[in-house]
């Protein structure tokens, strides 16, 4: 597939972020502790929410979901989140290094919880009302090679380049259901590395319509920010069927030059 360098996107990120699904007007809370597996409270970590009806069960064996909601645990381990009526998963992340949004590393705790069939567990927060998901205990450290690349997974691959054809580093690949790539997207690839690959897993086979970004959120870009997506004119889709890998979509960035036109 050809590699793209996509004018189209700024309209598209200046309207588009990465915010809370605002499905219902009633909301509620969902409260409870995290604790590390050697008994210390998960202080100081991040929980994040995914509501049932924006996307799949999230399973990090075989895809990154986008979070819906996230709130900061506190030193004692606790957190409070206040969120749309629904139901929600539950997962949380302590950084070993750092804070950044997105797919831990070798050594970070994390955590989405299971039930005892080991299915992510679905909790239902009613408008006006208070979830009290307990204590959740022995959250471990995360091992990237129990979880990424295993078989029969549905993944799309390429690179992110720039305008000089030169890989991009640390640069994350989203994935949304539309061509609009209005509001929070679906899925999300880990950082590429210092040769610009790119591995975004989906959970089945379907359309979908790629951006790049180096942050984990919407809004209009900043100076020096790089900014693209897949379609020359317009936003093009990228096919992939379940199981399988689409490979070689690349996708060209370029660098936002801060206020006024939008230009290369």
């Amino acid at each position: 597939m050809k590699k793209v360098c996509s004018l189209w996107l700024f309209l598209v990120v200046v309207f588009a972020g990465i915010g809370a699904y605002a499905g219902s007007d009633g909301k509620g809370r969902i409260t409870g502790a995290m604790m590390l597996n050697n008994g210390e409270p998960m202080a100081n970590g991040t929980a994040f929410l995914f509501r049932d009806v924006t996307g799949p069960p999230p399973i990090p064996e075989k895809y990154w979901r986008v979070p819906d909601e996230i709130v900061g645990i506190d030193a004692s381990g606790r957190f409070v989140a206040e969120v749309p009526e629904g139901t929600y998963y539950l997962g949380a992340i302590k950084r070993i290094s750092g804070n950044e949004l997105g797919a831990p590393n070798d050594g970070d705790y994390f955590l989405i919880n299971r039930d005892e069939k080991g299915n992510p567990k679905p909790y239902l927060v009613k408008a006006g009302e208070t979830t009290d998901v307990g204590t959740i205990s022995s959250v471990h450290p995360f091992s990237r090679a129990t979880y990424l690349k295993q078989e029969g997974i549905t993944a799309i691959a390429g690179t992110v380049t720039d305008e000089k054809g030169k890989p991009v580093e640390r640069a994350l690949v989203f994935a949304f259901a539309t061509p609009t790539m209005v509001g929070k997207p679906l899925f999300v690839s880990e950082r590429t590395g210092k040769n610009g690959e790119f591995f975004l897993r989906v959970d089945k086979g379907g359309t979908y319509y790629l951006k790049s970004r180096e942050v984990y959120g919407g809004g209009a870009p900043k100076a020096g920010e790089i900014i693209g997506g897949y379609g020359e004119r317009m936003p093009e889709p990228v096919s992939v069927e379940t199981g399988k890998t689409a490979k070689g979509v690349d996708l060209r960035v370029i660098r936002f030059k801060g206020r006024g036109p939008f230009k290369q």
